[in-house]
């Protein structure tokens, strides 16, 4: 299986068209003290989740590729995977989150669900499919303990 759109696109593609909206749609624009701040913690959040999350990939030796799932030879389920099955889309979607307070405008809050139903049908569902092919009963199992996303 080879998915067609790689999430760090997904996620650029929707930081632009929030650039686009906070530039051309100014009447949801937004502002208060420590904006700037908050969003750089929460763009650390998002980035710290990824690593985290890209790190105890490594360590087990499978694969980061979100593009090629069906080669994971480790399903992983410690680290930050104990709390979330997805937690580098969780990491993107922090970004994004992020990127809502930087460009300061609430229309952006609009596309956060565009970019969790996206992934969710056309990423996580099909690494889902892989996953449940390659490791079976585990797979089920950790699915039943683990949320999706949070």
């Amino acid at each position: 299986m080879s998915l067609l759109f790689p999430p760090p696109l997904v996620v650029v593609l929707l930081a632009g068209l929030m650039w686009q909206l906070a530039r051309h749609l100014p009447f949801g624009g937004f502002a208060f003290a420590l904006q700037r701040p908050l969003a750089g913690l929460v763009a650390l959040a998002g980035l710290g989740l990824m690593a985290a999350a890209a790190w105890t990939m490594l360590r087990a030796r499978t694969t980061v590729n979100p593009l090629k799932p069906e080669r994971a030879t480790q399903l992983v389920t410690g680290g930050v995977f104990a709390r979330s099955r997805n937690p580098i889309y969780l990491g993107d979607a922090l970004i994004l989150v992020a990127l809502v307070l930087v460009f300061g405008n609430w229309l952006n809050f609009l596309l956060l669900p565009l970019f969790v139903g996206f992934i969710g049908r056309f990423q996580i569902a099909p690494e889902e499919r892989a996953l449940q092919r390659l490791f079976g009963d585990e797979y089920r199992a950790y699915c039943a303990r683990v949320r999706r996303w949070l």
